[in-house]
Parts: structure tokens; sequence; C-alpha cells
């Protein structure tokens, strides 16, 4: 049986593999199990180091840092801002696309409204005597 960030990692590597960018495989995933992004993200990649064998238990007594450790804490660093980078932009591109969405509703319609508006005014107008 495996692990619910075993599930998660499993997703998304197969939502990238179709295509998706993994930043927007994690923003999907976090929709559906209703968490937040960085949540899904820290399963996704504990999953990755367990399943490589660089997961560390949580009580271990700590190691002296090497190179090698410092360049690959720096790399996972990097890789999770390129990863929030995405997200952010994925997130923004949403919020334009809703955005752009509202304002061509609001396009389409305005046309009718301005001429019902317009059809009133003008019956008011005629119901005074014609004048302002």
């Amino acid at each position: 049986m495996s692990t619910k960030a075993q599930q998660i990692r499993e997703r998304v590597d197969a939502l990238v593999d179709e295509g998706t960018k993994k930043a927007d495989a994690f923003r999907q995933l976090a929709e559906e199990f209703d968490q937040p992004v960085d949540s899904i993200r820290g399963s996704y990649y504990s999953a990755k180091r367990a399943e490589a064998g660089t997961a560390t238990p949580r009580r271990r007594a700590k190691k002296a840092t090497t190179t090698e450790d410092a360049v690959e804490a720096a790399i996972h660093a990097m890789r999770q801002a390129i990863d929030s980078i995405e997200v952010e932009v994925a997130a923004a591109k949403h919020r334009a696309e809703q955005a752009m969405r509202i304002y061509e509703g609001l396009k389409e319609s305005s046309t009718k409204r301005i001429a019902a508006i317009e059809a009133k005014i003008a019956a008011l107008q005629g119901a005074d005597g014609g004048g302002a």
C-alpha cells in the first residue's frame, strides 16, 4: 500500500508525462485534495527523497555537512524556487483569464444595457415635454 505522498508523486509525474508543467500539476492536485500547493509540493519531494533513499529520519543525529550536501541542498532550494515561480505565474494567468472573461461579458452586454438606458432617458424626456 502506497502512502499519500507516493500517490501524489505518481499523480504529479503522470501529469508531467502528459505535458503538464510541474507547477500546474501541483496546483491541480492542491485543488483536488483541498490542500495548499506547498503541502502537495512537500509531499511530492518527500516521496521523491524517500524513493531515492535520501530521506532522513527527523531524530537522526546531525552529520557534518559536506560540500556535496550543501550543493544538493542549494539545488533543491533553487528547484523549489522555480516551482514557486511557476505556481505564481500559473495563478496570475488564471486570475488574468478570469478577469478577461468578466471583461468580455461586460463588453458583450454593454451595448444592450446602454441602449436600454438611452431608451428610458428618451421616454423620460418625452414625458416631461422633451428637454432638460
